[in-house]
C-alpha cells in the first residue's frame, strides 16, 4: 500500500502498525511524536494503530541542544 511520510510517498507492507513503520525510518523512537491523518498518537498506542491506504504520516524527532 502507500503512504504518505513527512511528504513523500512511500510504499510499505499491508497491515503495517505505527510503531512498525516508526521503527523502520527512525534511529530513536524514543524521541518522536508521530501525527497520522492530522492526529497525535501517543506513544502507547502505535502498537494499536493500522494504517491505511493513503494515510499521511507526520514523524517528528526532538533533538536537544543548546
Amino acid at each position: 500500500m502507500k503512504i504518505i511520510v513527512n511528504g513523500k510517498e512511500k510504499t510499505v507492507a499491508d497491515r503495517i502498525s505505527l510503531d512498525q513503520l516508526i521503527a523502520s525510518v527512525c534511529e530513536n523512537p524514543e524521541y518522536v511524536i508521530a501525527e497520522v491523518n492530522e492526529d497525535i498518537v501517543k506513544s502507547h498506542l502505535w502498537g494499536k494503530t493500522p494504517l491505511k491506504d493513503k494515510d499521511t504520516i507526520e514523524l517528528v524527532t526532538f533533538v536537544g541542544g543548546g
